[in-house]
């Protein structure tokens, strides 16, 4: 028994005590410290960078993404002189209308419609259908993974969600890793919602610009710049570009030893994940518990799928193209939920008992509890992020570099940087676009060196988003694909840093030659 417990404690000591170290220097340095750091301008200088680079550092370091959030929210308090985390940022965040639409949604809603996929088998008769009139091998697969990223192509989150839980059955059944599926599901979510305009993209950024100069005096103004810029977004289109290469196996070389362990390992051995991971798709998202007497079908898979995206897109379409709406009806809550219903209702039809369905949505639910938690954290670190100026601070010690031929490429890095901070690039948007459309403007009053630069801070902020570990579109690309969250962030980087590093020459080589 001592053997044991010995064995049990040296495990711990190499993660989670460190952060339990961390976690209680961070108490005492709250009790002696709190209120003491000075504000100006809205951060508090350098220490408004300590908690998510300490909590993303810490994610890296240990490969344990709960406590390193959490002492990312713990420094926040400290740093902001609110130590009563719970109150200032847990149970605002947690209990915020955004967070209870991610949980119902794509949590509990993602988690029950595959729960109820284990009972009904319609994943699987998918998977058995396309991998017979669709996909042929291992590449196709692939190559189908990214052909759906492009459907769903309305938004991160929606797009890793229902690409991730399509194509899952039809990668698996051809052994292809989970790093390689929740990297092409990430990389074809809100890269190509950036360069496929029809969603909410535009409205909202279109919105950001409005007044900031005398050309976007309105809204409509910023959509249709939105739109002429689509050509500059290099590292969407250069990250959709690279995934498609990598889909068909056609890169010459793949950046990342860790990838090219993934696929060597998958290829030899047919296991999807290492022997170490912990994939964030729980066994009861991934074991089927179909009754003997019911017979699977397509419409099982169907069924939920159509109605999710006939509710989800008809009626956008209709009111933003057809009826010509300022304010679209964009119905992603109830088309989710009514997805399940519909999954429900088909398999009562057919037979099944209401019992097994239920438990098969109950199972699904307890499926995406690891998944909800680290949510939960990851949005009180965007609101400590918030409260202590992390992205004020950013903007402030980048803002002195004015030269034209470095501005481009410079935004591009900036929006990297605080979107890979902070984990959301609509949240980047909002603080860099007002600043960085006056900055260049008055940089270089040129309309297309604005484009330029409009370009750049679209892709940049979408690169830190993707990549980031606290990011929603990061943690439910592995939660939909049943990847590692850390396997994942790490495998993905090297591919994502590579679009960036293209992004960033071409911005550069285009001021100088044409500005």
């Amino acid at each position: 028994m001592l053997q044991f417990l010995t064995g049990k404690i040296e495990g711990v000591s190499k993660g989670n005590w460190i952060n339990l170290g961390i976690t209680l220097l961070v108490l005492l340095l709250g009790i002696i410290f709190a209120g003491d750091f000075p504000k100006q301008d809205g951060h508090y200088g350098f220490w408004s960078l300590v908690p998510p680079l300490v909590a993303i550092v810490l994610a890296f370091w240990t490969q344990e993404v709960i406590s390193a959030l959490f002492v990312g929210v713990a420094l926040g308090g400290v740093i902001s002189g609110q130590l009563n985390i719970v109150q200032s940022f847990l149970i605002p965040s947690i209990g915020s209308e955004d967070f209870a639409l991610i949980l119902l949604v794509y949590l509990w809603s993602l988690g029950g419609l595959i729960g109820i996929w284990t009972r009904t088998g319609g994943a699987e008769k998918f998977a058995l259908w396309a991998s017979k009139k669709v996909v042929r091998d291992r590449r196709s697969a692939k190559f189908f993974t990214w052909l759906m990223g492009l459907i769903f192509h309305q938004g991160g989150t929606i797009s890793t969600v229902l690409t991730g839980a399509t194509v899952r059955p039809v990668a698996d059944k051809h052994e292809v890793s989970h790093e390689e599926l929740s990297y092409m599901v990430d990389s074809t979510a809100s890269p190509a919602a950036t360069v496929i305009p029809f969603n909410v993209w535009p409205i909202y950024v279109g919105g950001l610009v409005a007044g900031t100069i005398p050309m976007f005096e309105t809204a409509e103004d910023g959509i249709s710049f939105f739109l002429q810029a689509l050509p500059f977004n290099f590292y969407g289109i250069f990250a959709l570009l690279i995934t498609l290469l990598f889909a068909w196996e056609l890169l010459p070389w793949i950046p990342g030893k860790k990838m090219r362990n993934a696929i060597a390992r998958a290829r030899e051995t047919g296991e999807l994940d290492h022997e170490d991971a912990e994939p964030l798709a729980a066994s009861e998202l991934t074991e089927t518990d179909i009754p003997d007497d019911y017979n699977p079908g397509l419409v099982d898979f169907f069924g939920p799928l159509g109605t999710l995206l006939g509710v989800a897109i008809i009626p956008y379409v209709i009111t933003f193209y057809i009826l010509g709406q300022e304010d679209p009806l964009l119905m992603i809550s109830e088309a989710f939920v009514l997805a399940v219903l519909a999954g429900m209702l088909i398999a009562l039809v057919k037979g099944m008992k209401l019992k097994t369905v239920i438990d098969g949505f109950v199972d699904g639910c307890k499926g995406v509890t690891i998944g909800a938690i680290i949510l939960a954290l990851a949005v009180s670190l965007k609101s400590v992020a918030d409260a202590v100026g992390t992205a004020d601070y950013v903007v402030a010690i980048t803002g002195g570099s004015l030269a034209p031929a470095t501005l481009p490429a410079l935004l591009l890095l900036l929006c990297m940087i605080i979107a890979f901070s902070t984990g959301t690039s609509w949240g980047t948007y909002a603080v860099v676009f007002p600043v960085a459309i006056p900055l260049a403007w008055a940089v270089l009053p040129d309309t297309f060196f604005l484009t330029i630069c409009f370009g750049a801070v679209i892709g940049g902020s979408v690169f830190g988003d993707q990549c980031s570990p606290i990011s929603d579109t990061t943690i439910l690309s592995s939660l939909a694909t049943g990847c590692d969250l850390m396997d994942h962030v790490y495998t993905q980087i090297p591919l994502a840093l590579t679009a960036a590093g293209i992004a960033a020459f071409l911005y550069t080589m285009l001021v100088i030659f044409f500005v």
